[in-house]
């Protein structure tokens, strides 16, 4: 992260989770956005560089690691950010009922091992009841080359929305090393236009995968 330029994504994951948020609206149209799992708030900095006036919460489960972000790197002048230390199921059930986002981003996964109450279809369906008409779940999948991890969410988030599609470095799919998978699921049938943005976009090599191209990673 460039804190001179938020726009300026380093990691390769981090980048592709911004070019999906990139396509959720009109450019630089503010969204409500809402982040499970807060991290450096690197995606809350983007989107507040992107697309200011954004309305953004952020849930973390550690509130060390939250306090010593806020502390060491302030977010920007102007920006909207609520946070909420807590478990990200139960953070959705604590916001306000009206409380409804455009971009909703869980980046908690970090390895074949996921909590059993948020890797699951029910948790999905809840985040999913969050969205607006045309809002977007991103959810950052980090798994080792047999994709076990991958597998179980694309069918878990395949059960509880619409669409999904998946968005990686292409050797990501054929399970050669550990990495990251960014999984998309949308209220709607999957814009083909998308597909090729995100593959214009990169970071390369990029493959985006979508209906029956996406049926193998289920098993």
């Amino acid at each position: 992260m460039n804190l001179a330029d938020p726009a300026e994504i380093f990691y390769e994951y981090l980048r592709r989770i911004g070019h999906v948020v990139d396509l959720a609206a009109e450019p630089g149209k503010p969204l409500r956005a809402l982040h499970l799992g807060a991290g450096a708030l690197t995606l809350a900095r983007y989107i507040q560089a992107t697309r200011p006036g954004s309305e953004q919460y952020a849930v973390e489960l550690e509130r060390e690691l939250l306090d010593f972000v806020l502390h060491n790197l302030p977010m920007p002048t102007g920006t909207t950010l609520t946070t909420h230390i807590g478990d990200a199921r139960d953070a959705l059930t604590d916001l306000p009922a009206q409380v409804m986002f455009d971009v909703v981003i869980l980046d908690i996964f970090s390895g074949p091992e996921a909590p059993a109450h948020i890797a699951c279809r029910e948790f999905y369906e809840e985040a999913a009841a969050r969205l607006g008409p045309d809002g977007v779940l991103i959810v950052n999948v980090g798994d080792e080359p047999a994709l076990t991890l991958v597998r179980s969410q694309v069918a878990a988030l395949r059960q509880a929305m619409p669409d999904v599609a998946a968005f990686a470095e292409t050797g990501m799919f054929a399970g050669r090393y550990p990495g990251n998978i960014i999984l998309v699921g949308t209220r709607t049938a999957w814009p083909s236009e998308w597909t090729a943005e995100l593959l214009a976009r990169g970071p390369h090599p990029a493959a985006v995968l979508t209906g029956v191209d996406l049926d193998p990673i289920t098993g």
